[in-house]
């Protein structure tokens, strides 16, 4: 072989032998830093014991910053005696090797630390409140808001068996007055279809796993989670849209007026049976409209749009998610919950008032029983009897008297 070829087998075993040293060096000085100092015995001076302990006072030996990295305060985080902190630690691992709570309560802080990833929040190793917020999405709201949204329904079907359909006590007159103009009802079918799309999508990734999983099993309700979460992301753009637009369409005829007292008083004559006057919409149509449409359809909305992601220039954090999340699910119960009364006057509940929305024409005698100071500006003159394009529509329009229709 050659000399190069000799220096190069040599210069390797040699190289082994250089690297193998220097790890048994490493392991013995570790475990002599964490080996108790021994006592003093016959063959210990005090010159040895003092070395000893000056070699173990962190005052006189300070703990000396890793290379490249400054001195000072890195992690952003309120003063405090870094020093003695760091000289604590340090005697901790002398006596208790292996403890390492201090830093780990760090890390469980919630406190954003130094780190040199992109992603905002890659300084926070542990988010706690992250916790917290499962808790509170499984239990409170979950538990309470399934339910509130179980005995809303049990209790207008108890309230429909006792009372049934609120019928015309007066004879039809064959004379229609148009209640609903076109573009009226073309919004608020579009709010109501996208509402129930999605109050039932929301309903399965609230409660779904709760009652459709052990039913269906995890793959048929992990694709339907799936098909509906999407689109839910894609119906609710419009229903902000629906919302604003009917806020726009019927806030005049729902300001509150002083005969508004008198309906919310007497419940609107539910239990009595008593005709109670009112406006176009009662007492109980406008607080669905300010408090069930107006206000938990805005939060909805915007809560809704954070979950998203598409709202420019916020920051996404994780806890602004859970805090959007709890909001979202609160305002979803409670609108739910009022809906189910709006749904079951517009239908079951009344009757003629789904063929109201559905084609616009109520009768007269509907008009004068349910709405009579509506009514009386109509006989007036001073609200017109047809307010859309076609002003034949009401004269070729049959009076139909099928049970249910106005």
């Amino acid at each position: 072989m050659t000399p190069s070829h000799n220096r190069c087998r040599t210069g390797g075993w040699r190289s082994w032998l250089a690297a193998g040293a220097l790890a048994l060096g490493a392991v013995a000085g570790n475990a002599a830093a964490q080996a108790p100092a021994p006592a003093p015995g016959p063959s210990t001076g005090p010159a040895t014991a003092s070395a000893s302990a000056d070699a173990n006072n962190p005052a006189t030996h300070p703990a000396q910053p890793l290379a490249g990295v400054a001195s000072e305060n890195i992690f952003n985080i309120p003063r405090r005696d870094i020093a003695a902190e760091a000289s604590s630690q340090q005697q901790r691992t002398i006596t208790q090797p292996g403890n390492n709570a201090p830093v780990w309560r760090e890390v469980n802080s919630d406190q954003r630390h130094y780190s040199s990833l992109p992603d905002k929040e890659a300084g926070v190793l542990i988010q706690r409140t992250g916790q917290s917020w499962r808790l509170f999405r499984n239990g409170v709201i979950t538990v309470w808001g399934g339910w509130l949204l179980l005995i809303v329904p049990v209790a207008i079907l108890g309230f429909f068996l006792w009372r049934g359909t609120i019928p015309l006590r007066t004879p039809r007159t064959g004379r229609l007055i148009e209640r609903f103009t076109p573009l009226e009802r073309i919004v608020h079918w579009t709010m109501a279809i996208s509402f129930v799309v999605l109050a039932l999508s929301g309903i399965v990734m609230l409660l779904g796993k709760h009652f459709l999983l052990p039913l269906m099993g995890h793959m048929l309700f992990g694709w339907l989670s799936y098909i509906l979460k999407n689109l839910h992301n894609v119906v609710g753009p419009i229903f902000t849209l629906s919302v604003i637009v009917a806020f726009a369409v019927f806030v005049r005829d729902n300001l509150p007026s002083r005969d508004d007292v008198r309906w919310v008083t007497s419940l609107g004559g539910l239990a009595s049976g008593r005709h109670v006057p009112s406006g176009r919409f009662n007492a109980g149509e406008k607080m669905w409209f300010w408090f069930g449409v107006f206000v938990s359809g805005l939060v909805l909305s915007a809560s809704g749009w954070v979950l998203d992601m598409i709202v420019p220039g916020m920051d996404y954090y994780r806890a602004t998610m859970q805090i959007a999340n709890v909001i979202h699910a609160i305002a979803a119960v409670l609108m739910i919950a009022m809906a189910c009364g709006h749904i079951y006057m517009g239908t079951i509940g009344m009757e003629g008032a789904y063929r109201a929305m559905r084609d616009g024409w109520v009768d007269e005698a509907w008009a004068k029983e349910h709405h009579e100071l509506w009514y009386d500006d109509i006989k007036s003159g001073k609200i017109p009897a047809q307010r859309s394009a076609s002003p034949d529509a009401a004269a070729a329009r049959p009076a139909r008297h099928s049970p249910g229709e106005a």
